[in-house]
């Protein structure tokens, strides 16, 4: 892979070491262009038939990337507008309740937790333990697990061993999707939801959810609207979609559409395995080199995160952003976090840990 062509692609690392993908990726100067393209086409012709042709044109081709993304069938995807809005209606249309009980880990995102604690209002026992002890957890009592794929906090993986779990596992693929090689089959979850604008470097308000085929009719749609319907003139007598469609938001704007695709297709176009890669590679080297002068790092995966701890770690993010370096603390915690993706370089690494 030519790093340094992909490197290029991104304005903002002209004068930013911008280590925060795992909030919002860096955005592709193509990517931005092909968003204002369609912005212009809006206000330059209006929002009538060719519009909306556009639009459904651009959901097709953003769904069947977003397909390949993940290593799955392009009709068990469905479009969201973020991880946490796959969590909350996958979750929602189980329709789970007392007797039923969830494993989960202890540091999970609000995306799940918003989810989870209203799963526990309606009765389900919810049970977190380490990620790690997630498979351990499972008892004849379980019902379901929802994890982390990759922590958001540290960028430990769960284990391997979920997929025999014998219980559906739904999985936040948040720090997944674009940062990890993904087969969906192989992962052997039920479901996988995911976000455009991190690793993709994708627009806000994108996201996906992968239902597998054998799980959807346990699945309730929640709130279908308008894309969820294979025929919306049929008033009363119409149907949903019998593929994961039924599930789809109720609006992805066509301007943010256009820009996650061509984020999309720019990654591929230097290989997503090879940018998986090197973007690993990247943040093994970052690990070694922050233990290398005496910082704790916490436990993680070959995954593109690294947090470690510092004595205030607000406070030392805050005296990285005038100098140009963009990291994040993680509140509750004493990590600092950076986001190593392959369009970073040793450069970033190495202003990072001057300033440290």
């Amino acid at each position: 892979m030519d790093a340094a062509a992909l490197r290029a692609e991104f304005p903002v690392l002209q004068r930013v070491a911008y280590l925060n993908a795992g909030t919002d990726g860096p955005a592709p100067a193509k990517a931005v262009a092909a968003a204002q393209a369609a912005l212009d086409a809006e206000a330059e012709q209006g929002r009538f038939v060719e519009h909306f042709k556009a639009r459904m044109d651009g959901h097709n081709a953003l769904r069947a990337a977003y397909a390949r993304v993940l290593g799955c069938a392009v009709e068990d995807v469905a479009l969201k507008s973020s991880t946490s809005d796959g969590l909350g209606a996958l979750l929602a249309g189980l329709d789970l309740g007392p007797g039923d009980e969830i494993v989960t880990s202890d540091t999970e995102h609000p995306g799940l937790i918003g989810p989870l604690l209203v799963a526990r209002e309606r009765g389900v026992n919810v049970k977190a333990v380490p990620l790690a002890e997630t498979a351990n957890a499972v008892s004849p009592k379980t019902t379901l697990v929802a994890c982390s794929h990759v922590s958001w906090v540290n960028g430990e993986v769960a284990p391997a061993e979920l997929a025999d779990a014998g219980v559906p596992v739904v999985l936040d693929g948040a720090q997944g999707a674009g940062a990890i090689p993904l087969d969906m089959r192989r992962l052997g979850c039920a479901a996988y939801a995911a976000a455009g604008q991190k690793w993709l470097c994708g627009a806000d308000a994108t996201g996906m959810l992968y239902v597998a085929p054998e799980f959807r009719e346990r699945v309730r749609p929640i709130a279908p609207a308008y894309m969820a319907f294979e025929d919306a003139s049929r008033g009363l007598d119409s149907k949903l979609h019998a593929d994961a469609r039924r599930y789809d938001a109720a609006s992805v704007s066509r301007e943010g559409v256009a820009f996650t695709l061509v984020a999309i297709e720019l990654l591929e176009s230097f290989g997503l395995h090879e940018v998986h890669e090197h973007a690993a590679d990247l943040a093994d080297r970052f690990a070694d080199m922050l233990r290398e002068r005496g910082r704790t790092v916490a436990p993680r995966g070959r995954t593109t995160l690294v947090a470690w701890e510092d004595p205030d770690p607000e406070a030392a993010r805050d005296r990285m952003t005038p100098q140009g370096i963009v990291i994040r603390n993680l509140p509750g915690t004493r990590y600092l976090r950076a986001s190593v993706g392959a369009w970073n370089d040793e450069s970033d690494l190495e202003r990072l840990l001057a300033v440290l």
